[in-house]
């Protein structure tokens, strides 16, 4: 193939590397210029194209592509059409992706021209998603490298999505004095949802004494009649001879590997009698975040095999988000009545309900009622108050002049209440256990009231949210502890972190405020009604 310049009276059968215009047409990139079509560019005072001219043994790049992809072997997985260049590979299957990596690097070695990419190795597919990609580079590639590439397609399978079995799942949870029953239940809303992604069903649960023969008794009975068991322990393994493990031995089973080189999930023990499989649940799995155990969960449930060797080689890329329930924080936080809270006043609203004027400037008592909001959160215990920007932010930073408070500006307040929340976290000090997000429009809640929503974080020790409510009924304030600043980070459009709250598994503790946790001003009756003077 050669590429560049060409002289129109050279350039039939060519492929046009940049859109064209010739008078009213427009010729798009990568179009085969016919004798016609060079007629036309010639009419319109165009004397070269830059092109590309295939050679005889050429293919072109939607033809290299097709080729390629219809060579492959592979498992519930389809490829669409070849469109510019590319054919795109799907899972016809929820499942779990393999991969043969050294056919994928020996066929992306034959030539620059011709390149494949797909997910990394073990990754879960929902049905219908991309697993792989091949691409063409150039507009044509020789022949000689597809024969290549094809040859090494035939070397075996490529790429498969394992597709999940519906498994039958049982679960046993130890139990210790104090355990409370409420955390149990919980596991078992957790584990059935994790289930539940993949076509699993939780069959049965036994709790017993988190002692060696009464869990041994139960691992027995549910292997009969399930594919698998799980064993949540009401203490973490802190040695290989611990309960679990040698629970399992002591069913007939055999443990094949006890810890993990995945954080959260190290504690995780895997065993097997009589040809089923028994995991013996790291603490973090009574969390719905990503950790270990759904690593070998779901592995399992696809049909995979899981070796010893194959948990030792978890540990790159085994380094996970810290989850919110975790116990013991791999980074301790200091004492609890040095907790550090920051407030983020969300002041970006463009008030649309009110029908034009902005609220926060509405007079409360001869004050704008950002202003008292922002005073009121300066009162409290809490480290430093944070100001969110966005609508008219002139005014608001002019009605608060004179304060102690950082601005963050939200030049996407637009988008939602999620850009807000992002960028209000985003100023906060490295050092902040947790961030109070407290609403502009709430004129209500005083400076002692924060302060109970703060002593209540620290009390919990900084790992619970604390809500502000009303007679039993949740409201705002709401005081969120830094597990969850990644995930905040992730939020998008018009969406605050009450999902969060619900999704992650967290401890909540409420609040009782009184009415002031209820009573914001969205309208011009509720502000006229909790004693405010609209401005414009």
């Amino acid at each position: 193939m050669k590429f560049g310049p060409i002289p129109l009276e050279a350039a039939e059968g060519a492929v046009l590397a940049h859109a064209t215009t010739a008078g009213e047409r427009r010729f798009r990139k990568a179009h085969r210029l016919s004798a016609d079509d060079l007629s036309e560019l010639k009419a319109a005072g165009i004397a070269e194209v830059v092109a590309a001219v295939l050679a005889p043994d050429d293919l072109g790049e939607d033809a290299a592509a097709e080729k390629i992809a219809a060579s492959m072997r592979h498992r519930n997985v389809e490829a669409k059409p070849a469109a510019t260049g590319r054919v795109n590979l799907h899972a016809e299957a929820a499942g779990i992706f393999t991969v043969d990596a050294a056919m994928i690097d020996a066929i992306n070695a034959v030539d620059p021209t011709i390149t494949i990419a797909t997910l990394a190795q073990h990754a879960p597919v929902e049905k219908g998603q991309m697993v792989a990609t091949v691409k063409i580079i150039p507009f044509a590639v020789g022949s000689a490298l597809v024969d290549a590439v094809m040859k090494i397609c035939a070397g075996g399978e490529i790429f498969a999505v394992n597709a999940y079995q519906p498994v039958r799942v049982g679960v046993i949870q130890t139990v210790l004095p104090g355990t409370k029953p409420s955390v149990l239940d919980k596991t078992l809303r957790v584990t059935e949802a994790r289930l539940a992604r993949s076509g699993g069903r939780l069959t049965a649960e036994r709790r017993t004494p988190h002692e060696i023969a009464p869990v041994a008794e139960a691992v027995v009975s549910l292997a009969r009649d399930n594919d698998l068991v799980v064993i949540f322990g009401a203490s973490a393994m802190s040695d290989f001879s611990d309960v679990v493990p040698a629970a399992i031995e002591r069913a007939g089973g055999t443990v094949i590997r006890a810890g993990m080189p995945v954080d959260p999930g190290n504690l995780l023990v895997l065993g097997t009698l009589g040809g089923k499989r028994v995991i013996g649940a790291p603490g973090c799995a009574r969390s719905p975040k990503e950790n270990g155990f759904d690593w070998v969960l779901d592995r399992l449930v696809a049909g995979l095999d899981v070796t010893a060797s194959d948990i030792a080689g978890m540990g790159v890329g085994g380094l996970l988000m810290e989850i919110p329930t975790r116990p013991q924080p791999r980074e301790p936080l200091p004492p609890k009545s040095q907790l550090k809270v920051g407030i983020v006043l969300l002041a970006a609203g463009r008030s649309s309900r009110m029908g034009g004027p902005n609220k926060l400037l509405a007079l409360f008592d001869g004050k704008p009622l950002v202003r008292r909001t922002a005073e009121r959160a300066l009162g409290s215990k809490a480290s430093g108050t944070i100001v969110v920007t966005g609508h008219q932010r002139e005014r608001v930073r002019a009605a608060l002049a004179g304060l102690d408070v950082t601005f963050a500006d939200n030049p996407d307040f637009a988008d939602g209440l999620s850009t807000s929340l992002k960028a209000g976290i985003a100023y906060l000090p490295e050092d902040s256990a947790g961030v109070m997000i407290v609403l502009g429009d709430m004129p209500g809640v005083s400076s002692d009231d924060l302060d109970r929503l703060v002593d209540a974080f620290r009390k919990a020790g900084g790992n619970s949210v604390v809500r502000a409510s009303h007679q039993g009924k949740r409201g705002n304030p709401v005081l969120l502890p830094r597990s969850l600043f990644p995930a905040i980070a992730h939020l998008e459009g018009d969406t605050g972190a009450r999902h969060l709250v619900e999704a992650e598994g967290l401890d909540v503790i409420d609040v009782e405020i009184g009415e002031a946790a209820s009573v914001d001003v969205d309208t011009r009756e509720a502000l006229e009604g909790a004693g405010g003077v609209l401005q414009d």
